[in-house]
């Protein structure tokens, strides 16, 4: 066994599992035990921990898991398994055993937003990534036994809008549907350590969270100073702010969920009301909380919204959320239902159509051409199939199979002999292609999770904001 495998005894554990990955679940469990039984404890010994072997090691396959790009180094991931993942390792385990560890700046890309705008993402170098998530896998488990019910992004386990639909149909029909301008670039830095502090008290780990947050972006060749934000990007990025918005949460769940239902995923959130008049007010308090955060309610994004009678409706998490009458159980009541958004439609679409370009070459048959839709239609029909998603289903078959048509005429150029009635739908779907219609899920929920949201104050991996475009299994429990 290699020095990068062995936990060793010497961080105080017991005999445990003697794998490296049941060893760290081992260390976070323990870590999570103690953050519940004393919310005022402070930690003081985690930074001997970040550098384990163990921990370096899950959390090198981890950043290999998600890929990404390379940093300003330009060391990519493959690089470093021709080098050597061990050597590698060796070498991280060593600079952080020292104290002669310095992070990179991120290197700043752009990727389009739906209103047309430009994102920006901050690259971390590999290094600089599996720092960050060694630093999570130690770190996440204490401020997990902190978080409340009502934050629901980047955690293991959460679906929101299963919420939003029992709330709603139990009364909550004036909704704040809310947004923060600007968030990940707006995060007051001395304020986040300072929520950081309240449960890390060494020393070496805040100063390692402090040189990300003032390791400085470089673009077109300039490093320029960071001095407020996290971002976008990063591993450590998503719990730090949720450590950050989780000062909301506290204040809601202690003073003010009488109004109504808090419902937040990062900085995207809406408050499921009553009345208009609690529905004020619930805005009313939470630009004070953002004030005091030093962030401000984007103001063309943030609105009120009546789900009663069907009137109006709201996107959430690439869903829309209305009201509808339903004829198998009551048809001359209203209930809460969500399908996909526009957007959610028009970005599967655009990736099918990107997949099925025959400019592109990317296929050489059709059978190939069926190998690459089928990840991106079985992760976005995964996320989006426990809702009422029946009729965008069917649009999207009718759509892929046009597509798929159309790349074998095209592709033949004009001596084809290409006849569309050679091809049925019953062909392709034969060879394998991945059909949507017939897997909508109807989950029966009861309303006792309804109300351990709106009685208890006590939290119980994340969701796929890009709603698995580029392939994989997608998350369905939301």
């Amino acid at each position: 066994m290699s020095v990068l495998e062995r936990g060793g005894k010497r961080e105080g554990m017991v005999e445990g599992p003697n794998n490296p990955e049941g060893k760290v679940r081992e260390l976070q469990r323990r870590l999570w035990t103690c953050a519940k039984r004393s919310r005022s404890r402070r930690f003081h010994a985690l930074y001997d921990r970040i550098w384990r072997g163990d921990v370096l090691l899950e959390a090198w396959k981890r950043v290999k898991a998600n890929g990404g790009a390379a940093g300003v180094d330009e060391v990519s991931i493959r690089d470093i398994e021709e080098r050597g993942a061990g050597e590698y390792l060796k070498e991280i385990q060593n600079v952080l055993k020292a104290g002669r560890y310095r992070p990179s700046p991120v290197r700043r890309r752009y990727i389009p937003k739906g209103d047309g705008r430009q994102r920006p993402l901050g690259i971390p170098t590999v290094r600089d990534r599996v720092v960050q998530m060694a630093t999570k896998l130690v770190i996440e488990p204490i401020f997990e036994a902190d978080f409340q019910l009502c934050s629901w992004g980047f955690r293991p386990r959460r679906g929101a809008t299963q919420v939003i639909r029992e709330a709603g149909n139990h009364g909550h029909n004036v909704v704040l549907d809310a947004d923060i301008r600007d968030y990940f670039g707006s995060i007051d830095h001395g304020k986040l350590m300072v929520l950081v502090k309240e449960r890390v008290s060494d020393r070496r780990v805040l100063k390692l969270i402090g040189q990300w947050l003032a390791a400085g972006v470089m673009e077109d060749g300039t490093v320029r100073e960071t001095l407020a934000g996290t971002p976008q990007g990063g591993v450590i990025s998503p719990l730090l702010s949720n450590i950050y918005l989780g000062y909301l949460d506290r204040i809601w769940e202690n003073r003010c969920r009488h109004l109504g239902i808090l419902v937040r995923y990062a900085d995207d959130f809406v408050i499921l009301c009553r009345s208009e008049s609690q529905c004020k007010e619930a805005l009313r308090r939470v630009k004070i909380v953002m004030e005091r955060l030093g962030l401000e309610m984007h103001p063309e994004k943030t609105r009120m919204v009546n789900l009663a009678g069907g009137k109006e409706g709201f996107t959430f998490l690439g869903w829309t959320v209305r009201k509808r009458r339903s004829v198998q159980r009551n048809p001359r009541k209203h209930f809460v239902q969500r399908w996909p958004s526009p957007k959610a439609m028009k970005r599967v679409r655009e990736r099918v159509h990107e997949i099925t370009d025959v400019r592109g070459r990317q296929s050489r048959n059709v059978e190939e051409l069926i190998e690459k839709l089928n990840p991106v239609l079985r992760g976005w029909g995964n996320y989006f199939r426990t809702g009422n998603a029946d009729r965008e289903f069917n649009k999207l078959d009718d759509y892929v199979y046009g597509r798929v048509l159309r790349w074998q005429w095209r592709r033949g150029g004009q001596r084809t002999r290409f006849g569309p009635d050679r091809w049925p739908r019953e062909r392709l779907l034969g060879m394998g292609l991945h059909r949507l219609q017939g897997t909508v899920r109807y989950p029966q929920v009861t309303t006792s999770r309804m109300h351990s949201q709106e009685n208890s104050s006590v939290s119980c991996v994340r969701e796929n904001r890009t709603h698995s475009l580029k392939g994989g299994a997608g998350n369905g429990s939301c």
